[in-house]
């Protein structure tokens, strides 16, 4: 997948503010989420001829089958992932990393998991390039966690999922917040876990679409 170097970056912003604006005429996101979202520039993120298409609220087609969000799924997840007070955050799905920077304007460390190693080493090679240097990028199946970095205060599945691994829940901070994509039948419902000493207290939200999580490694 190529990128285009957006060099008009003012009207860029200025498109990723609209945007912001629909979408927060359409849900309720807070003033944080806003603002991650007017400042991340998504034409950065999308493949090679969709860039007319960024900043509309359509999901858009990578390789190897995967996807980058609509924006409007993204702000939902934001929101009901609740960042304030979060020093790190583990995302599983990284794809092209727009989710990944929205995370970067709100958590001070962003750690992001991608299971095609195309899309992983092009999105290293675009934050560096960006100069953004809050987001760690790994290379292997999301399922596993990353469990040098454990326990994150945040978790968050940008790829649907019957269950939580228990490993990932055991690499999720007690008073932490994992939200993911949970299938439920012909269903997907953004469902949001927090841990306490007691347990997981789980909470469903909204209704959403997302690419399943897939076992392993694709190189």
């Amino acid at each position: 997948m190529s990128i285009t170097p957006n060099f008009n970056t003012k009207m860029s912003l200025e498109k990723s503010k609209k945007m912001a604006l629909e979408i927060q005429k359409i849900c309720n996101i807070d003033n944080d989420v806003f603002d991650a979202i007017s400042k991340s520039q998504r034409s950065l993120f999308v493949p090679k001829g969709f860039e007319r298409h960024a900043y509309r609220l359509d999901a858009l087609p990578l390789v190897a089958d995967q996807w980058i969000s609509s924006p409007l799924t993204v702000a939902k997840m934001t929101q009901a992932l609740t960042c304030k007070g979060a020093d790190s955050v583990l995302e599983i799905g990284c794809g092209s990393g727009y989710q990944a920077l929205i995370l970067s304007n709100l958590i001070r460390r962003v750690f992001s998991i991608e299971r095609v190693e195309r899309l992983a080493k092009e999105t290293k090679e675009r934050f560096k390039k960006l100069g953004i240097h809050n987001i760690n990028i790994r290379f292997d199946d999301g399922q596993n966690g990353w469990r040098d970095f454990a326990p994150f205060d945040r978790i968050l599945f940008s790829a649907s999922i019957k269950k939580i691994p228990q490993k990932i829940f055991d690499q999720l901070s007690v008073g932490g917040k994992l939200v993911a994509p949970i299938e439920e039948g012909n269903k997907q419902i953004i469902t949001s876990f927090t841990k306490t000493l007691e347990g997981i207290k789980e909470e469903k939200l909204d209704d959403c679409l997302f690419v399943p999580i897939v076992e392993g490694k694709t190189r």
